[in-house]
């Protein structure tokens, strides 16, 4: 069974609300070493730590966009316990606006077919982290697109940035919320808040302001 079929087979099997999350990841060649492997213990812990949650397992979806060298697709969305978790790999430069566009379409797609088996589904989710600078001609037009569809409700954006991110670059892709810097190599930490704060929103009423938790233990405040 093709992966687009087994995922329309999936929501027409699993009725529960949907609560997207794009993980838009650098894997280019400056994320080698300690911070790639970091990385990858941190997505193993996400999807560990919501599937542990029945009712978030039945309705949280993860999308998984690297980009280091070129723009791929590793994970379409799936519920976490269809999330294949890979071995991320660092290498080649770091096309964020490629990235960023195939992220906001690949939501787009997931949007429609909710809609087309009736399924609600709460704002998506998008972070974006990054260790470096887009290196992708035309990257401000990604920009002013996510920031355009943000502003229509269409997504919920996070710029994270890892030691070394061009923090006013990463702004350039939310105007409703500034880059947080991340804590030396502290994706554990992060990807725990992540699957707290998911969590929490997918066991809201659709539409409900929630509090999310703290980012104290794992983002640092910049100047």
């Amino acid at each position: 069974m093709s992966g687009d079929i087994s995922r329309r087979v999936e929501l027409a099997q699993n009725p529960e609300p949907r609560c997207p999350v794009a993980l838009v990841v650098d894997t280019s060649g400056s994320m080698d070493g300690q911070p790639i492997r970091e990385l990858n213990q941190g997505l193993a812990e996400f999807k560990s730590a919501v599937q542990s949650d029945h009712l978030a397992a039945l309705r949280v979806e993860v999308a998984l966009i690297t980009f280091g060298g070129r723009v791929t697709l590793a994970q379409p969305f799936a519920t976490v316990d269809r999330f294949d978790v890979p071995t991320l790999v660092a290498d080649g430069d770091t096309p964020m606006g490629q990235a960023v566009r195939l992220a906001l379409e690949t939501i787009r797609q997931r949007k429609q077919e909710y809609k087309q088996f009736g399924i609600d589904y709460y704002r998506p989710w998008l972070l974006l982290i990054s260790d470096g600078e887009p290196t992708d001609s035309g990257w401000e037009h990604a920009a002013d697109e996510a920031c355009r569809e943000e502003d229509r409700k269409g997504v919920s954006i996070f710029p994270i940035g890892v030691e070394g991110a061009n923090l006013s670059k990463l702004a350039r892709f939310s105007k409703v919320r500034q880059p947080l810097k991340l804590k030396g190599l502290a994706f554990k930490e992060l990807f725990l808040w992540l699957s707290k704060s998911i969590t929490i929103v997918s066991q809201s009423r659709l539409g409900e302001d929630v509090n999310l938790p703290p980012t104290s233990g794992w983002a640092q405040i910049t100047t």
